[in-house]
């Protein structure tokens, strides 16, 4: 088949919505970097404020329509009118979903989930969507059982596939990083004092809140330590929930200026987060599920191991404890005996450092995008062999 295979995208978020995250530039990478000469994509999802109706980025068109409650209808009509030239719908799931399985043809489906949500519905959201959310999540992935499947980590295919999904329609994509790997040569020096980095979002389920309790305990004993806060700084959350922890030890926070014992950097540069993450001794990142733990990777491309919970998705991106430091329960007790191995055994510590890059050298989006190309390849021979395809 010499034309181009027609992919329809379907997400609640785009690379250009001041709301993405990781499972948006997941996308985006990945489908900037396959044969445009093979693919085309159109990628829809809801408007935002100040975006345009329609634009190519990278190779994709972009097109945007309607909001969070009118996009799905959106679609469905955008998916009619172009019914027979579109070749394959991918319905990305980021607890949001399509409920493609109910519009699109079975043979044209693709279903395309990050992590499941489960345990975070009772850490991120109030009563009574939470229970709501939690009670629904088994029944709406149970829709798309029958459908080939694309995700991120061996976590969340076993979940899946306990959930009756079929192993073999069950195809894992290996994230990516967009940046070089730095050379062990070009690594940046560490800190003079123990120094720990978190870098994401101001979310409970996220472990910010027992990284700084965490890090709390260790200023007992390790008067000299530093801990590093990255990310868009959320002043409500600093005041309500981690300065009555800062307080309580009778610890200091501010901005990099302030020579606290707690440095909230707030929103940074790709290249700032990388000499930061760099320059620490672990990142610490003690979430409760995340569909991989990219920012585990980069930090291990950079020469910096990491601290993180036995949980979905964090531990295939430590290679289960080959290639970070997993704690021994998920708790701060557990980040806090980390961060002491880190501290206390030199030897240990550079050969997880080594192991960390090693395990990194693995990933990039080129290589994430290839994956595709071949799942997409094995699908269009799956489909012709039974004449579904155009």
């Amino acid at each position: 088949m010499s034309q181009k295979i027609k992919i329809l995208f379907l997400s609640w978020r785009d690379i250009k919505n001041p709301k993405r995250g990781g499972a948006e530039v997941f996308t985006h990478e990945m489908l900037k970097n396959i044969d445009h000469g093979r693919f085309e994509i159109v990628h829809f999802s809801p408007e935002f404020e100040g975006c345009k109706r329609s634009e190519s980025i990278d190779g994709v068109l972009y097109i945007r329509s309607g909001s969070m409650f009118s996009v799905i209808p959106r679609a469905m009509d955008f998916y009619r009118k172009y019914r027979s030239d579109i070749d394959f719908v991918v319905d990305q799931c980021n607890t949001h979903r399509f409920f493609s399985p109910l519009w699109v043809e079975r043979e044209k489906r693709i279903f395309f989930i990050h992590q499941l949500t489960r345990e975070i519905w009772f850490r991120h959201s109030k009563f009574p969507v939470n229970i709501i959310g939690h009670a629904s999540e088994n029944s709406l992935l149970r829709l798309y059982k029958n459908d080939f499947t694309i995700t991120v980590s061996n976590s969340t295919r076993k979940d899946l596939v306990s959930l009756g999904f079929m192993p073999e329609r069950v195809s894992i994509l290996p994230e990516g990083i967009n940046f070089r790997h730095f050379k062990s040569d070009e690594f940046l020096q560490k800190e003079n004092v123990p120094t720990f980095i978190y870098v994401g979002r101001f979310a409970k389920y996220k472990g910010i809140d027992d990284t700084i309790e965490a890090f709390c305990r260790l200023k007992m004993v390790f008067k000299d330590a530093k801990l590093w806060i990255v990310g868009k700084k959320d002043d409500s959350y600093i005041k309500n929930s981690l300065s009555p922890i800062i307080s309580k030890y009778g610890l200091s926070y501010g901005d990099p200026s302030s020579g606290s014992d707690i440095v909230f950097w707030g929103f940074v540069s790709d290249e700032k987060k990388l000499e930061l993450m760099s320059k620490s001794h672990a990142l610490v990142f003690p979430s409760i599920r995340e569909g991989w733990g990219l920012i585990v990777t980069e930090s291990a491309a950079v020469g910096t191991p990491s601290i993180a919970y036995d949980s979905p998705g964090i531990v295939d991106a430590v290679d289960y404890g080959n290639a970070g430091f997993l704690c021994s329960e998920n708790s701060v007790a557990g980040i806090l005996s980390a961060m002491n191995a880190v501290i206390g055994d030199k030897m240990s510590y550079e050969k997880m450092r080594r192991n960390a890059y090693e395990y990194s050298l693995n990933f990039h989006w080129d290589n994430t995008a290839k994956e595709f190309e071949v799942f997409m390849e094995t699908l269009v021979k799956d489909v012709n062999i039974h004449g579904q395809l155009k």
